[in-house]
């Protein structure tokens, strides 16, 4: 599965505003990302409400990755890997938000 690991830069964590734009970007990837902390379990990153009650809160660590079953001919595992780094940087460049 590929996986990226990024820190959550938003003052307010992964709330209101801040996981709006989030979760917008994951969905305009067309890939099903999911996000969790700590070893707890994965959220669908594409549902708002499983972003906000999850508790991402500023500068925890956190770990997007999609399955290798919707890796297909359709989307590389490259062009996974590239969504998931720039879904990471988006989290990391929240820091006004």
């Amino acid at each position: 599965m590929p996986v990226h690991k990024a820190v959550v830069k938003a003052s307010v964590g992964l709330h209101a505003r801040p996981a709006a734009v989030f979760v917008r970007a994951v969905t305009e990837t067309g890939l099903p990302v999911t996000i969790s902390k700590d070893g707890a379990r994965h959220v669908d990153a594409r549902s708002l409400l499983q972003v906000m009650t999850a508790d991402f809160e500023h500068g925890c660590e956190v770990e997007l990755g999609v399955s290798e079953a919707v890796i297909d001919g359709s989307q590389s595992r490259r062009d996974a890997e590239e969504a998931l780094r720039v879904l990471g940087n988006l989290l990391e460049s929240q820091g006004a938000a």
